[in-house]
């Protein structure tokens, strides 16, 4: 039951992913979730974000911020950055995530999604059937609703992990 929110992968932040390697296997669009995914929540985009995306459009990618805040936090962000958005999104309800591969112009079979939410982030491109990587948020400081989630998703990471760790699988990747 808890199966359905374990991400593809779980690694520790955005800025350790091998893109190149995804890129290789032929995914060509991502997804990214943007408070503590990205930057702090609520922080406009900063210089290792900006350098991220702009490294992932020279790549081939097509990007696209899904966030469930209002369009004046998104555009905020995507002011610096310049790529496709969706604002008030509605994660995790499949709607916006397949809404995102359109406007990306890819499938299931070629989109990655990257957030620090189990359940919103994860949860959503799981039930859209989009391989789904989990980081680690970039503050522990949040608004209290997402504090609370954050108690329910130790539970299922602890279920996670051991389930990783039965496979022989590690759990919480290091990578780049």
């Amino acid at each position: 039951m808890l199966e359905r929110f374990y991400p593809d992968i779980y690694i520790s932040s955005t800025y350790q992913i091998d893109f190149q390697s995804y890129y290789d296997s032929g995914y060509r669009g991502i997804i990214f979730d943007i408070d503590n995914t990205l930057v702090t929540h609520g922080a406009p985009a900063d210089t290792r974000s900006v350098e991220l995306i702009n490294k992932l459009k020279n790549i081939g990618f097509e990007i696209l911020l899904l966030s469930n805040n209002k369009e004046p936090r998104v555009k905020m962000f995507n002011d610096a950055v310049s790529v496709k958005y969706i604002f008030k999104a509605g994660k995790p309800a499949s709607k916006g995530y397949r809404k995102a591969m359109e406007l990306l112009g890819t499938d299931t079979d070629t989109t990655l999604f990257v957030g620090d939410q189990l359940f919103t982030d994860v949860w959503g491109a799981r039930n859209t059937g989009i391989f789904s990587i989990l980081v680690q948020p970039i503050d522990k400081k949040e608004e209290i609703q997402i504090v609370l989630k954050r108690y329910l998703e130790k539970l299922v990471l602890f279920f996670y992990k051991r389930k990783c760790k039965k496979e022989g699988k590690e759990y919480l990747l290091k990578q780049g």
